[in-house]
């Protein structure tokens, strides 16, 4: 039987330079898809999930996440006072208990194997899973749940995996296909972001990993790798030599919220899937000329 998953990682280091000028001043992790922040998605899937313990690798200018998930008595008083109990559960859902949440510093951006390394002393020796907020998914039933589940079975790594076309290949790292098990295949290797014409196939790896003790320590030997940073493809490809890697077809629409273009979409996207704003958002879009 394999060890339960309640510890998770989330890499939130960056400098969210392509949002600037918004984040001179705000995380981006903060910035909001309808009327919650990226980070607020990635919590709730991991709680789904069953993650107990949060573990943020952050940097210097993020106190405002840190200040999101801490208890604010004056607004809840407030909120209170005036009725609006809806609003005021919604509010408590953001709060952390005490001790659940931790924050770990990386001091220089030498890539998001270092990130993950930085908080191996809180991971310790359990299986552990690595979210990215710039990865928001929608889905029926929770990626990370989704990938739970398939871990139970295979044990090992594993990473959520989507089909990408073969010319955007080179923007993932991409898995090299062993075995097909439906939605589940083991992978032979990793490749981080490979040249065009060269990817082992069109699987690509996205921002949602469930890992091994095993992967920290090839970490430990901080190799440079694509990019000239310390990436975790590389380390989680070692351990496919072992036959632990797999690769998970999880069932989702994937917005990339790294990009500005895949942060629009998701907004719209979120937007029409609210009751008390699709009509008007869906009869805004649908009165726009594109012609022009």
């Amino acid at each position: 039987m394999q060890k339960k998953v309640t510890k998770a990682v989330f890499p939130v280091a960056g400098l969210g330079t392509r949002f600037l000028p918004a984040t001179k001043s705000i995380p981006k992790e903060i910035m909001t898809l309808v009327d919650r922040p990226l980070i607020q998605y990635a919590i709730d899937e991991a709680r789904a999930a069953g993650i107990r313990e949060f573990i943020f690798v952050t940097s210097r200018g993020k106190s405002a996440l840190e200040d999101y998930f801490d208890h604010n008595p004056e607004l809840e008083t407030a909120l209170k006072s005036k009725g609006k109990t809806e609003l005021l559960a919604e509010l408590q859902h953001t709060n952390m208990d005490s001790g659940a949440i931790a924050y770990v510093r990386q001091n220089s951006p030498r890539g998001l194997g270092h990130a993950v390394w930085c908080a191996r002393r809180m991971i310790g020796d359990e299986p552990f899973a690595v979210l990215l907020p710039d990865d928001v998914i929608a889905a029926e039933k929770p990626c990370l749940a989704q990938m739970v589940e398939a871990y139970v079975e295979t044990g090992g790594n594993m990473v959520a995996a989507m089909e990408v076309p073969e010319d955007k290949a080179s923007s993932y790292g991409v898995l090299d296909i062993g075995e097909t098990m439906g939605r589940v295949v083991r992978a032979k290797g990793m490749v981080e972001k490979p040249a065009k014409g060269t990817a082992p196939s069109n699987l690509a790896v996205i921002g949602r990993y469930i890992l091994t003790p095993e992967v920290l320590k090839h970490l430990d030997k901080a190799e440079v790798g694509t990019g000239g940073e310390i990436q975790l493809t590389d380390a989680i490809a070692k351990e496919t030599a072992k036959n632990q890697v797999f690769g998970l077809r999880f069932e989702g629409e994937r917005y990339d919220c790294g990009s500005k273009s895949g942060f629009l979409q998701a907004t719209v996207a979120f937007g029409l899937k609210r009751p008390d704003l699709r009509d008007e958002l869906h009869e805004f879009l649908t009165s726009l000329d594109l012609s022009k």
